[in-house]
């Protein structure tokens, strides 16, 4: 067994002095057939570390149904990471930000009455305590002196940013020390001044997030960590996208500079993201700064390695400033080769929402996602339209106070419309009928700041200044859906035209081994995609990504299937899967 400390001036392993050179994986954002091999690649590239968050919401989605399996198997990862013969840093928030769903928060979490987020109010304390010990039982045995790999633990995620409660980040720390966990403690802000004060405690070893100005950024937080080790544990190495936007790049040649920089002042660092990986389903959060802004599928992030796992021009220039300050002696990985390129010819399977199994609940007012305890990305709110909102016209207004955060609007069965939250629309007219049907999308929990836990849904509707009463509400299980029709074998039509939505609609496609993939989503319009039932996520001809990318352990030789729930309709009759990614126009 090793012992890992803080020293004066370094980190300290079994005594001597240790720099720590990092990556942040996510492991809910790579295919567990995957993760060896995304592990494996940042080593070679010269890492001697792993770091990941762990996201609440992906363990225990509904409360009580802890689930660490699967995808959730955070142990069989830091297993992994320790084969590979490397250290682990485990950050598990509570909050994570992240660009995740709600920043990791579960959704009834943050349903709950008067809970007080991210502070030392008792309810939000008892369940963080709860789901902090479930973590610790993880990690507590792998760390690094009990033979394990874990050589620090984050407290809470850039709290300087958000708050000021040092009772919360006490108790934090208490309860992590209490579940056995006796590596150092860290925490991370931007390096200004009153973030640093507010996000960190005495004892606990402050560290930095920034991808630029890094000998500016280091002295800053040596002003307020005036002893032990300098690290930037987010050293930002690309960007995020959002729908509708263009895809982030940044320079490999400038951040290599930035890398550089930090090392050569005797920084640690961990590489965010070294890998980014993927939104699969239905994870991806959303920003609000004054417009909400949904995430897309990709986590691409243009990080050194890319989505599906290969390196990039960033990789090897990292490689190569990282040989100047250490030993680095693995070959380095292939470049990207091509991937098969088919094509599976469409079928419809009709109305996709009549393979919904859930039951309808009835009220008065639209219930919320919460109401209802949905965790899934669709509700349909139908009621019936007063008679005297015509009077004698043929159209009415159609008014609601929100709507989160999409929706497509049917008066009679026939689609008249929709309403987005991004483009604060809430009104809409109508042509004259009976029953109003309104098809809510959740697109994505905002995961910073104050709009955590906002709750989704329908708010307000009104016909003509009236409000709307009795509704029926039916929550949609999109994942279920999709693998339902997967299966199914009812007979299907060929798609000879292109499709009005709502459609289901499916393909079949031969690949002589399992593979990687990438599926094109130009000419279609919005909806999600399935492979042989694996969620692969959302898709959007809103842009900017154009493909969805699909890993090789969600396929086999032989033969597949893919199925597109289609929202709006296509411009396609066949499902191409093409040789590169295309993440959209790049800016830098």
């Amino acid at each position: 067994m090793s012992r890992f400390s803080i020293g004066d001036r370094d980190f300290l392993l079994d005594g001597e002095p240790h720099r720590i050179i990092s990556g942040a994986l996510h492991y809910p954002r790579i295919h567990p057939g995957d993760w060896a091999d995304r592990i494996e690649t940042a080593r070679r590239m010269g890492l001697n570390t792993i770091e990941t968050y762990v996201m609440w919401n992906a363990h225990e989605p509904l409360r009580g149904e802890w689930n660490a399996e699967g995808w959730n198997d955070l142990g069989r990862f830091l297993d992994l990471v320790a084969e590979a013969g490397m250290h682990a840093i485990v950050r598990p928030g509570p909050y994570v930000c992240a660009e995740w769903q709600g920043g990791g928060l579960p959704a009834w979490l943050t349903a709950m009455p008067g809970i007080g987020l991210r502070s030392s109010e008792p309810t939000y304390l008892a369940e963080v305590e709860t789901y902090l010990r479930r973590v610790y039982e993880i990690v507590a045995p792998r760390q690094i002196d009990r033979g394990g790999n874990v050589i620090l633990v984050q407290i809470e995620n850039e709290y300087g940013a958000y708050g000021s409660d040092k009772a919360y980040l006490a108790e934090l720390v208490r309860i992590t020390q209490d579940a056995g966990i006796t590596v150092p403690l860290t925490t991370v802000d931007q390096p200004q001044p009153q973030m640093l004060r507010d996000g960190s405690l005495p004892g606990l070893h402050m560290t930095g997030s920034f991808g630029s100005r890094a000998a500016e950024r280091l002295a800053t937080l040596r002003d307020h960590q005036p002893t032990g080790p300098l690290m930037c544990s987010e050293f930002w190495c690309g960007w995020f996208d959002w729908w509708g936007n263009e895809h982030h790049t940044t320079s490999a040649a400038d951040s290599a500079a930035e890398l550089d920089a930090l090392l050569a002042a005797g920084a640690s660092v961990n590489i965010y993201m070294v890998h980014g990986g993927t939104n699969f389903g239905l994870n991806n959060g959303a920003n609000h700064k004054g417009r909400y802004l949904p995430i897309a599928t990709t986590y691409d992030y243009d990080a050194p390695i890319d989505e599906a796992g290969d390196p990039t021009d960033k990789y090897f220039a990292f490689r190569d400033v990282i040989a100047r300050h250490t030993t680095v002696t693995e070959p380095a990985p292939p470049r990207a080769a091509d991937r098969p390129e088919v094509t599976a010819p469409l079928t419809s399977l009709g109305d996709w929402r009549l393979a919904v199994e859930t039951a309808a609940a009835v009220a008065d007012a639209p219930p919320t996602f919460e109401d209802l305890t949905h965790v899934s990305a669709l509700i349909e709110y139908t009621a019936e339209i007063p008679a005297e909102a015509f009077g004698d016209a043929e159209t009415a207004l159609l008014t609601v106070d929100g709507v989160r955060d999409l929706a497509w609007v049917e008066v009679d069965g026939v689609r008249v419309g929709s309403l987005a939250r991004t483009w604060h629309e809430r009104r809409l007219t109508i042509p004259r009928g009976r029953t109003v049907s309104i098809l809510v999308e959740d697109q994505g929990r905002v995961n910073y700041e104050k709009r955590i836990g906002e709750p989704k849904g329908l708010f307000g509707p009104r016909v003509a200044g009236l409000p709307l009463v009795g509704w029926t509400a039916t929550p949609i299980d999109v994942a279920a859906v999709g693998e339902r029709l997967t299966e199914a074998t009812a007979p299907a039509e060929p798609l000879t035209a292109p499709a009005t939505a709502p459609v289901a609609l499916r393909g079949g496609f031969t690949l002589d081994a399992p593979s990687d993939l990438f599926l094109s989503t130009d000419g279609l319009g919005k909806g999600y995609a399935f492979v042989n039932g694996f969620f692969l996520g959302r898709y959007w001809s809103n842009g900017p990504q154009r493909t969805l990318y699909v890993p090789g352990p969600a396929t086999r030789a032989g033969d597949n299937t893919v199925v597109l729930l289609e929202l709006e309709g296509t411009a396609e009759t066949q499902a191409r899967f093409v040789a590169r990614p295309h993440l959209g126009q790049s800016v830098q």
